[in-house]
């Protein structure tokens, strides 16, 4: 990753939702509106834009509480800057801005376990959760099949 050029921005102020929405459906991470995004961006703590050329090919945020836990979530780059450095980056930036937390939690897309271990994540025993959507986490490889 060159990051000369790469600009990063925290600001929400100059944010192209359909852009950012773009971005997850390309990542692939799947189909986020862009009204959602600007409700979940606005909510969160701490976030992360990165610009190469004016264009937006990464992104991620982190949802806290200011004391006990920091959950990072929503982290994407355009498959054009994948395997270029720039989602390790990503996280980097997102867990400095965490460090006053007691815990910064996360889940990953089923399959990039190993990222994220190679970033100092570590496998919870007692993670669980509750999806709207059960039956698609359960395709997804999010849950296993009660």
């Amino acid at each position: 990753m060159d990051d000369m050029k790469m600009i990063w921005r925290d600001s929400l102020e100059s944010v192209d939702w359909s852009e950012l929405s773009a971005l997850y459906l390309a990542a692939p991470l799947g189909i986020k509106p862009a009204n959602n995004l600007k409700t979940v961006f606005s909510n969160s703590m701490f976030r992360c834009f990165a610009y190469d050329d004016g264009r937006l090919v990464g992104a991620g945020r982190v949802l806290a509480d200011g004391a006990d836990c920091a959950y990072l979530c929503d982290v994407a780059v355009l498959p054009s800057h994948q395997g270029t450095g720039l989602g390790k980056a990503i996280v980097r930036r997102l867990v400095a801005l965490s460090q006053g937390h007691q815990k910064i939690i996360l889940y990953a897309v089923p399959g990039k376990e190993d990222f994220y271990r190679g970033l100092g994540f570590h496998s919870m025993n007692t993670a669980m959760a509750i999806f709207k959507d059960e039956a698609a986490a359960i395709a997804k490889g999010y849950i296993a099949d009660r």
